[in-house]
């Protein structure tokens, strides 16, 4: 069984993309129709299929002592190869730089993302009640732009990305670095996040309360209080 409420916690850590927001249009349909401008056509469902693969089976995206434009070289050429291997099966690819280059950028524009209708009341209101705030995720560092353009970069008090800190959720160390930052135990922190696989089992492996969001009625953990939206969040504080 799920464990019981947290008692005021003293910090909230918080996933990113799927969590507190989420790309305007499906990622599967905008990698099939932007490849079709480039001469490669493949169907939304097997790119949605090859993807889950593609990005389950890749290395973590952890770069230890790496930042400027060495880590953005590094987390480039991960996404680089991610994508190459989701087009592989369907043949020779002949623009697929040119296409690449299109897709990477497109996915760091902020009008790419859009929040999720109760992230900011959420984040404002647990900054009002004097909580600590992290955002801990997988994303890459084109997410610190994303969030400013969200407007919610000011809502938290640090932000540990995976290639920048060295560890990957489910790996606890990422987990750790926050916990270290804010001079914490990891019982006076709770994290939430929409995946059972890495938010979940991460928070799990730190010591960390784990509250699974589950939107769309389909993840669970037994390990988790899963909750269906951000708004729940108060009844666990």
């Amino acid at each position: 069984m799920p464990p019981g409420p947290v008692t005021r916690p003293k910090a909230v850590f918080l996933d990113a993309a799927g969590t507190l927001f989420e790309s305007t249009r499906p990622v599967a349909v905008t990698y099939a129709e932007l490849a079709q401008r480039y001469g490669m056509s493949v169907s939304s469902e097997e790119v949605s299929l090859r993807f889950s693969h593609c990005f389950a089976t890749a290395p973590p995206m952890a770069f230890p002592d790496s930042d400027g434009q060495r880590l953005e070289a590094l987390e480039r050429a991960w996404w680089h190869d991610v994508v190459r291997r989701i087009f592989e099966p369907a043949g020779p690819f002949l623009r697929f730089e040119d296409y690449f280059d299109e897709l990477f950028s497109y996915f760091a524009r902020t009008d790419s993302w859009v929040l999720y209708d109760d992230a900011r009341a959420t984040l404002d209101i647990l900054k009002r009640r004097g909580l600590i705030l992290v955002m801990i995720s997988n994303f890459d560092s084109r997410v610190l732009k994303i969030i400013r353009g969200l407007g919610i970069a000011d809502h938290f008090d640090s932000v540990f990305i995976s290639s920048s800190a060295g560890f990957a959720k489910p790996e606890a160390g990422i987990f750790h670095l926050a916990l270290e930052r804010h001079d914490i135990a990891a019982d006076e922190a709770m994290h939430v996040g929409d995946s059972p696989e890495t938010d979940v089992e991460g928070a799990l492996r730190a010591g960390v309360r784990p509250v699974l969001l589950d939107r769309h009625g389909n993840a669970e953990h037994d390990g988790a209080i899963r909750i269906r939206g951000l708004r729940e969040l108060m009844s666990l504080l």
